[in-house]
């Protein structure tokens, strides 16, 4: 059945997509007025980040992530995340701010990243442990990018009439797990359309490469290194990825949900060498959660995944072998400094057009040859996008990006009239960064850089410093304080449960986990 054809049959249920559910995890770092990572650890005012559901941490103590609850609109979204942004300003200590870039501030040495803390308990102590072993391995500056995190899942009506259109007799949960698994494939074979389109971060501060002996980057300024016509360095060679694992040999297949679980699982039962020469303790000390390929499903870096529904006594990938997948997490979207929440409506209604035609096109398997490709043009798109006459591989064939881009928009925006007016108003704004890139926001901010006589930290710091003036003279929504600051209680005292429950010891927990 055709894209065409599937929405014209579709057009009668299209009120069931105001059904489907959103939700966003915004990365930042907490610096300091010097503009280096802050020392200091994660304000307690925030409450504790173990348990916050909305303010919590990342790979480092300063790196904060804010998290908004599934809500049905851009807009309820965005406003959420909005006045627990403010809050967090509200909150920060007077020497602090809140970064509002994906890639890092002034870097000064791996000692100076602290890694997050999240108490006493077993579990706390494992997610520290995690992240010990992610710097061991990887280094910490990696971990210092931050990105923003989109959240999606179809309302289960639409996906049942869905059902009904494609495949009758099959039952909605093999239904669900396939199609979702064809969103994710579709997702990676038009994934260079995130960076082309979205990408904000095409230079860096000399002193995140300081020590990298190989890299294509060139100077802007004294302080500042870029590519000319980058996108997004951060989903560039020098951004967050898993070279090793695919070195050693561990590729996540989206082919099916079982191939999804089995190649993780598969890197997370198997011995690494170079990892067990670390050692998981050192003086005692943990280095790493085990000496696998992956410690944990969550090590392995993907641009899209599919997630379960969150169970608290089930590891993600047994709950998603049992339940199935539940939504769609799309992790490969730059921070916009330039807006205040990074992101804005525009963006996210072509998000959500964009993840619909990505379930409604066929997608067939991924082979070999075509997931050499995909990454052959992700990487270049993040270092090259706007390069004039790039060329992109499909199928085999040299292609326009131009031309690729716009046959892949003018499918886009026929599933746009499934959603309403405001969507495809959407996707003409958002798709005339095809033909121009001089529109798209690394573009924009290079402009921006070489206009004001400023490299990349002078740049972000003062677009940091202007949200955060901004957000601190906007009126308070003093319901929302006053929830956050009895979420922040609540997440101290459910904390403080979780350590007295503890009848173990952290031996015994992490062998009593990885053996279930």
């Amino acid at each position: 059945m055709s894209l065409i054809e599937t929405i014209q049959q579709l057009k009668p249920h299209r009120t069931l997509l105001k059904g489907n559910l959103m939700g966003l995890e915004k990365e930042g770092l907490r610096v300091s007025r010097k503009g280096g990572i802050s020392q200091a650890p994660h304000p307690q005012a925030l409450g504790c980040a173990l348990t916050h559901p909305y303010i919590t941490t990342d790979f480092s103590e300063s790196l904060i992530e804010l998290v908004t609850p599934p809500v049905h609109s851009a807009r309820e979204m965005l406003t959420f995340l909005s006045k627990t942004q403010q809050y967090l300003y509200h909150h920060l200590p007077k020497d602090q701010n809140f970064w509002s870039t994906s890639m890092p501030c002034v870097i000064r040495g791996e000692t100076h990243i602290p890694i997050a803390q999240y108490g006493n308990s077993n579990r706390g102590r494992m997610k520290t442990v995690y992240r010990h072993g992610l710097a061991n391995r990887y280094g910490s500056v990696m971990q210092t990018i931050a990105g923003i995190h989109f959240n999606y899942s179809f309302a289960t009506d639409f996906l049942e009439q869905y059902r009904l259109i494609r495949s009758p007799n099959q039952s909605l949960r093999d239904f669900t797990d396939q199609h979702y698994m064809g969103l994710t494939r579709n997702v990676l074979r038009y994934g260079w359309l995130m960076p082309y389109l979205f990408g904000a971060s095409s230079s860096v501060c000399k002193s995140f490469l300081k020590g990298y002996h190989q890299h294509s980057l060139i100077e802007f300024n004294d302080s500042t290194l870029y590519e000319p016509y980058a996108t997004s360095l951060r989903m560039g060679d020098i951004g967050y990825q898993n070279l090793r694992e695919d070195e050693a040999g561990v590729k996540a297949s989206y082919n099916s949900l079982g191939h999804y679980i089995h190649s993780l699982k598969s890197g997370m039962q198997t011995t690494c060498h170079e990892y067990a020469q670390m050692g998981v303790k050192k003086q005692g000390l943990y280095q790493q959660l085990n000496t696998n390929i992956l410690q944990i499903e969550n090590e392995y870096y993907a641009s899209v995944r599919p997630k379960p529904e969150m169970m608290t006594n089930k590891k993600p990938l047994d709950a998603l072998s049992e339940n199935g997948v539940r939504y769609i997490e799309l992790r490969s979207l730059d921070i916009n400094p330039n807006l205040a929440l990074g992101i804005d409506e525009t963006q996210v209604r072509f998000l959500e057009v964009f993840l619909l035609f990505c379930l409604l096109e066929e997608s067939p398997i991924i082979a070999s040859r075509e997931q050499f490709d995909i990454d052959a043009n992700d990487q270049l798109v993040a270092h090259k996008g706007r390069m004039p006459n790039l060329a992109l591989t499909h199928q085999g064939q040299k292609v326009p990006l131009q031309e690729l881009g716009k046959t892949a928009m003018d499918k886009i925006a026929l599933c746009a009239a499934l959603l309403g007016v405001e969507y495809q108003q959407a996707v003409a704004e958002i798709g005339e960064r095809i033909e121009n890139a001089e529109l798209t926001p690394s573009a924009i901010i290079l402009k921006d850089m070489r206009k004001q006589g400023q490299g990349f930290f002078d740049y972000s710091n003062a677009l940091a410093k202007q949200h955060q003036r901004d957000a601190l003279a906007q009126e308070l929504d003093v319901e929302h304080f006053a929830y956050l600051d009895e979420q922040a209680k609540k997440s101290c005292e459910q904390q403080l449960e979780i350590e007295q429950a503890d009848n173990i010891s952290f031996d015994e927990y992490l062998a009593a986990y990885f053996n279930e």
